[in-house]
């Protein structure tokens, strides 16, 4: 809170610019299911919000907007209840252990961290599938390569204080052949319980600046709702390559402006 009342203060970072950063966040991660902290961690940073803070702050806001668009999701049968149940399963102690790692890397290396991996993953969206769609399902009906996957996921989004999102989604879509619109509503509603640890953990370690918080929940909730209805309706093709570019364009801006 003491960083949040100096900024505003002295002029540099004002309310309504977090409240702002919030809507444009939520949106995204309304529309693709993923992209909440991800994407908020980075804008924050550009923000000038300090870099454990940044990481931390948005994870508030995850969980009601997760549930919000998971809802919408649900009822337009969007969402695959047993991969999800087992993404929870196997990612919850996996999270809590990314969550610890995370801590002792440091804010500034998670933050460069968060920005190569959304390169990486952008860029991969954009590209063929690689397998058929045979084989896709077939990963699919496997529990143990399902549970590999999001394991893996979850303590990437621990030591990144998010909800895994920006993970799960091309997990889904590209490991397991899930449209891009069937991936967000399952990915949502994994989000919802793999946030829970990493933000009792970051609130333990003093890392969230709950104004900071208050304010960038105050945009992103309400929007997550609107990005999600229309999530459920865009063409699978239009929504990947969407998800892809955004992706790609903001974290090249995020780490030319962060290296610059």
């Amino acid at each position: 809170m003491d960083f949040f009342l100096g900024q505003a203060e002295s002029g540099e970072v004002q309310w309504w610019m977090i409240v702002l950063a919030g809507a444009g966040v939520g949106v995204s991660f309304g529309l693709f299911g993923a992209g909440g902290s991800a994407f908020a961690t980075p804008v924050l940073a550009l923000l000038g919000v300090p870099p454990a803070i940044a990481l931390a702050s948005p994870l508030p806001a995850i969980l009601p907007s997760s549930m919000a668009g998971a809802r919408e999701y649900a009822r337009a049968g969007l969402l695959d209840k047993r991969i999800a149940k087992l993404s929870i399963l196997a990612g919850l102690p996996a999270v809590i252990v990314g969550a610890a790692v995370g801590k002792l890397l440091g804010g500034d290396a998670l933050l460069l961290l968060s920005g190569v991996m959304l390169l990486a993953i952008g860029v991969r969206m954009l590209l063929p599938s690689g397998a058929s769609a045979v084989k896709q399902a077939s990963r699919a009906d496997r529990t143990a390569t399902v549970v590999v996957l999001a394991a893996g996921a979850a303590f990437l989004a621990g030591m990144l204080a998010n909800g895994g999102g920006f993970l799960l989604v091309p997990l889904f879509v590209v490991g397991l052949g899930f449209t891009a619109a069937r991936a967000a509503g399952t990915a949502l509603v994994a989000a919802m319980a793999l946030v829970i640890p990493t933000l009792f953990a970051h609130w333990a370690m003093g890392n969230i600046d709950w104004m900071v918080a208050g304010s960038f929940a105050l945009g992103m909730i309400p929007a997550s709702m609107v990005g999600a209805r229309y999530g459920t309706k865009l063409p699978d093709g239009v929504t990947r390559t969407a998800f892809g570019c955004a992706l790609v364009l903001f974290s090249v801006y995020f780490l030319v402006t962060r290296l610059g």
